[in-house]
């Protein structure tokens, strides 16, 4: 019998992610805890120097009509002079004085460690010399060690659990710093990026949607990339917002807590994951167009970035013989491929939409294969999916051209070709296929 994998579902598409909206989140989901974790987070002023008052609450708000969680600090300090060493050290004596789990506090480091070393990295700096200026403040320690305690008391770290996300937005625009205007997403939050696996896009709005302790926080978590909420029975879900509000985005992150039967759903996602691409499909209608006109149109696509294109016959709302042309292509060609069409073709108008496709593996091995005493070099193309147990052969065949090519030099048919050809496909299969 399977064991129960506990999954953790980050919705960051109306969001981004900052260290309080995700602790504001998590603190959800254990509500009976929530308060010691608090109470605990506002001790912090007794271990960073510098920290006059704190105060840590978590409130609801309405936000489209919806109840909300919003973390709320009053902090006066002062942070002139605080080096990552201070920084550190309040961290681990907080950690070792409370009751942390050693995988907590492995994450809790973790997490530091990555902002002080993309700080370095960006200033091109020794740890040792860095300013830290806005990170050094008590507020990156409340979300570090909020988050690694609610993830805690939900057995976050242990063997069985799994934390997948969506796609992240990052915003644009500027940002003020102590350095000055930066360009939206600061450079620290890049280089935290870059060195994870996390799919990210650029806007939708011109704000900071992804903060260095949000993305410290996130990726040090590993999640498995998952456009949708992956399968489960939901046990909790948690809406929590930011300190910003803007006018055409939401800012509210979304958070589901549940478990899945069985071990097999990583698998399950990352090879989905893996053949999923995003292609466009352009399509119009024609029912005043020649045989000789689509005939030219489809010898034109050759040249252009098409995947495939089809012409199907149809019948128009006044019974009158028409042709639905269907262009496949990957986005970035679609206002390209549509121009043509209208221009060549005459039509008023035309449908475009993006959508998901499965594409699996494939690899083209060259035999040669002897007929009527002559050889002759033919491309077979090999299917196949790979996993973590091996690659599972879908499909062998032979080009057709060279098969068509075959044909016309010794005229001899497309079919007789293709049985001799037949003896390569059991040798491909085996050398390819190694899933027992």
């Amino acid at each position: 019998m399977h064991k129960k994998m506990r999954i953790l579902y980050l919705d960051l598409n109306n969001s981004g992610i900052s260290g309080d909206m995700f602790l504001a989140s998590l603190l959800g989901l254990v509500p009976e805890e929530a308060k010691k974790i608090i109470d605990d987070l506002i001790e912090l002023k007794d271990y960073l120097p510098g920290v006059s008052k704190l105060d840590v609450r978590i409130i609801k708000i309405s936000k489209s009509g919806i109840q909300l969680n919003q973390l709320k600090l009053e902090i006066k300090e002062t942070k002139n002079h605080r080096s990552a060493k201070i920084l550190k050290d309040s961290l681990n004596k907080y950690l070792n004085e409370k009751d942390f789990s050693k995988l907590a506090k492995n994450y809790a480091n973790q997490v530091l460690d990555k902002l002080i070393h993309a700080e370095a990295e960006v200033h091109g700096e020794l740890i040792e010399n860095i300013h830290l200026h806005e990170l050094s403040s008590v507020d990156t320690l409340i979300d570090i060690l909020g988050v690694t305690a609610a993830l805690d008391q939900i057995n976050g770290f242990e063997e069985g659990f799994k934390v997948f996300c969506s796609k992240l937005p990052l915003g644009g625009g500027k940002v003020k710093t102590a350095h000055g205007l930066l360009a939206i997403p600061a450079p620290a939050t890049l280089r935290i990026l870059e060195k994870s696996n996390i799919v990210t896009f650029g806007g939708p709005i011109d704000s900071e949607l992804v903060t260095p302790t949000g993305a410290a926080l996130l990726t040090s978590l590993n999640p498995e990339f998952c456009k949708y909420l992956p399968d489960l029975i939901i046990k909790k879900s948690v809406y929590s917002t930011g300190q910003k509000e803007f006018k055409e985005f939401l800012n509210i992150m979304r958070i589901f807590y549940g478990e899945h039967q069985g071990f097999d759903i990583t698998r399950k996602i990352d090879l989905m994951e893996k053949y999923t691409q995003e292609v466009s499909i352009i399509e119009t209608d024609v029912d005043d167009v020649s045989g000789e006109i689509l005939g030219n149109f489809i010898n034109k696509l050759q040249n252009e970035n098409i995947l495939d294109i089809q012409i199907i016959p149809s019948i128009t709302k006044k019974n009158r013989p028409s042709y639905i042309i269907q262009i496949l292509c990957y986005p970035e060609y679609t206002t390209t491929l549509i121009e043509k069409s209208i221009h060549e073709l005459g039509t008023l108008g035309v449908r475009y939409n993006t959508i998901n496709r499965v594409c699996v593996d494939r690899i083209m091995e060259q035999r040669t294969i002897e007929i009527e005493g002559r050889r002759f070099d033919v491309n077979f193309k090999i299917s196949y999916i790979a996993s973590d147990k091996g690659k599972e052969v879908v499909n062998i065949k032979p080009e057709f051209e060279d098969i068509k090519k075959i044909s016309e030099d010794l005229g001899i048919t497309i079919k007789k070709i293709e049985f001799i050809a037949q003896a390569h496909l059991e040798q491909l299969f085996h050398k390819y296929n190694t899933i027992k």
